[in-house]
């Protein structure tokens, strides 16, 4: 049980700090689909791939003080930062997780913005249909985000180069 636990905090601790729950949804479902082993199960929902067994796994960090939640007001709605805990960090010192090249990934990530990774992540969802139809898929799914026909390709490109990253490393 906890593998999956030391997983998820080894994707925190290299990322730094991630700002957002749907992104560390997002990187974490994008991390999955360029084979890294995660093995939360993602439905397609509101804002793209979502993981409830992901949530709980947060929630539960969080009540073992692993993870620290900060809620923040911005604006009219509330934004949550994600940072390991010194427990934390002790905690994966003892249990080893070896994940080649997930920081470069995950820090590439982390360094987009959060419309973009559902963008790509919606892409990958549908990662078994032709560009053409995944295209017709965000728009009809993501119209309120409209995105443009360059922003899909811009995200296709943006996979390949994650998955070289993962090639080169390994």
């Amino acid at each position: 049980m906890l593998k999956d636990h030391a997983k998820l905090m080894q994707a925190i601790l290299v990322s730094g700090e991630i700002i957002g729950r749907k992104k560390l949804q997002k990187m974490i479902y994008i991390a999955k689909k360029i084979d890294f082993p995660f093995q939360d199960r993602f439905q397609f929902h509101f804002y793209g791939p979502y993981s409830e067994e992901l949530t709980t796994r947060v929630e539960e960090l969080c009540n073992m003080g692993f993870l620290n939640e900060v809620k923040e007001k911005k604006g009219g709605y509330y934004q949550y930062r994600y940072t390991l805990t010194d427990s934390g960090k002790e905690f994966l010192s003892l249990n080893e997780v070896d994940m080649p090249c997930l920081e470069d990934c995950l820090n590439d990530m982390n360094a987009q913005n959060a419309r973009f990774l559902e963008l790509v992540s919606t892409v990958l969802y549908f990662d078994n249909l032709p560009k053409e139809e995944v295209a017709q898929k965000v728009f009809t799914l993501k119209s309120s985000q409209r995105y443009t026909v360059e922003e899909i390709d811009e995200a296709y490109r943006y996979i390949e180069a994650l998955r070289e990253k993962v090639i080169q490393e390994v």
